[in-house]
């Protein structure tokens, strides 16, 4: 097994692959020459921070890792409460069901083989905790300005560090922080076998000015300018030789058409909140909103399937296999979105592919936010495409990788990479095989699906590519 082999991970929440130009963001322009550019690189559905976050570190879709939402409902936690996917909430989940996640993270996997992970997290704490929330038993640890795990750690970093300076737009003062903990502390001293840095920019900004807009193009030239003072400690430190580093974002984004009050407009319809017969839970997350009925019942879930295809904002709709074959819907499981924590129902609001006035495309309806700004959540193709680069001693140099790859398949080539290939447990992602330096092998040869359901004048369309074992939406509306 290789034993000085290391890897680090570096996430730009919401970052597109269109913004990496080298008048916007001219480090990791650099870097992707450079290296391998994973030209049709995916997120997993919902497309929003808290189930990517852990299907990267799990390599498991939604239904097999039991996170739903950024909001959802956890029946064997609360039948009833739909609760944001934060860190107190999550603690609360795992005290009372004994574990977070239904899937082993990469701290897990790691810790089992003498290894250790370290996340530093300046997005949200539901974010920064899904990463390794086993830190007590795993080992590594997460960083985040509002806690750490270990929980003594946090009152460590703040003595030698200071307290972490309030979040402002853009974020960039949390960012140069984190780094400076990453490149003082957690790579020179803990030397974690694999390290990750969250940046929450460009994200918040967008949210709030717009894709590409407003304060936009600065939160997205200060947090490049954090990953190139990153990548030149490494060289200085002599640690490009023996790292490979992993650059992603979560999901890409869409300009909000407008503001759709799914729960409001339901209970003003007629139907009662979940702990009543015949009533139904709203969980909104911002592109998509997840629907969870009373005691799972088959007759309330195709009722509301009816209500929802009746409405032009209601694009793909997706059902669960505990509540049959609702009018209209496509199975949940073709994307990897049913599982014992998973909602009944999934909605993705309807979108489009229009420019905004920064020229970036995508319109979608939103759960929440304003016309104009920036959201995510949903199957619209310009939220399901994001970044992927990759540089090292272990991957190919100056290619380009056409071949369909996710956030899913992180977890397993990294594994790969470090020589745990034994005794891993089942992924729904693959080893990035077509990006490695010493694989001879042809890519895999992708192939296409597409599924459709209608009822009356509602019919939708998926669109899924297919790759070796692993499979990644590409895009999914009303048709």
């Amino acid at each position: 097994m290789v034993t000085n082999q290391r890897a680090l991970i570096v996430v730009f929440d919401g970052l597109q692959p269109a913004q990496i130009t080298p008048q916007l963001m001219p480090n990791l322009a650099d870097f992707a020459r450079a290296g391998v550019t994973l030209a049709n690189h995916h997120p997993v559905f919902p497309t929003v921070t808290r189930v990517n976050a852990s299907s990267l570190v799990t390599g498991r879709f939604p239904g097999n890792h039991g996170l739903a939402g950024n909001t959802f409902l956890c029946r064997d936690y609360d039948p009833n409460q739909v609760i944001p996917a934060m860190e107190p909430t999550l603690q609360a989940i795992a005290d009372t069901t004994g574990r977070t996640l239904l899937a082993p993270t990469l701290a897990d996997i790691l810790g089992q083989h003498g290894m250790r992970y370290v996340a530093i997290g300046t997005g949200t704490s539901g974010n920064a905790y899904v990463h390794n929330p086993n830190a007590a038993t795993s080992g590594g640890a997460t960083i985040h300005p509002q806690f750490t795990l270990p929980r003594p750690l946090h009152a460590e970093l703040e003595d030698r560090f200071g307290e972490w300076p309030p979040e402002v737009l853009p974020n960039t003062a949390r960012l140069t922080l984190a780094r400076r903990i990453l490149t003082e502390y957690v790579l020179p001293e803990l030397d974690p076998e694999v390290a990750l840095l969250w940046l929450s920019e460009p994200d918040k900004t967008q949210h709030e000015d717009g894709v590409g807009l407003g304060r936009a193009p600065q939160a997205l030239a200060e947090a490049d300018a954090e990953f190139g003072a990153l990548i030149d400690w490494l060289d200085q430190a002599g640690r490009l030789e023996n790292t490979d580093i992993f650059v992603a974002s979560d999901h890409g984004y869409s300009t909000v058409t407008e503001t759709v009050r799914v729960e409001q407009i339901m209970r003003e319809s007629g139907f009662p909140t979940i702990e009543q017969q015949g009533g139904v839970a709203v969980a909104g997350n911002g592109g998509s909103a997840l629907f969870y009925v009373n005691q799972g019942d088959p007759d309330t879930a195709e009722a509301v399937a009816n209500w929802l295809i009746g409405h032009e904002w209601c694009g793909a709709l997706l059902a669960s296999e505990r509540v049959g074959q609702p009018t209209g819907a496509l199975p949940a499981s073709l994307i990897g979105c049913d599982g014992p924590r998973s909602p009944d129902l999934i909605m993705s609001f309807a979108w489009n592919s229009d420019l905004n006035s920064s020229g970036y495309a995508g319109y979608a309806a939103a759960t929440g936010g304003s016309p104009g700004q920036g959201q995510h959540g949903s199957m619209s193709q310009h939220e399901l495409r994001n970044v992927g680069l990759a540089k090292g001693p272990s991957l190919r140099q100056q290619s380009v990788v056409e071949t369909p790859t996710g956030n899913i398949d992180l977890a397993p080539t990294i594994l790969h990479l470090l020589g745990i290939d034994h005794g891993v447990p089942s992924m729904d992602g693959r080893v990035m095989d077509e990006a490695l330096a010493d694989h001879p092998e042809p890519s895999p040869t992708p192939w296409v699906s597409t599924h459709e359901a209608r009822s009356g004048n509602y019919r939708q369309r998926l669109q899924i590519s297919h790759a070796g074992p692993a499979q990644y939406l590409d895009w999914g509306n009303r048709v």
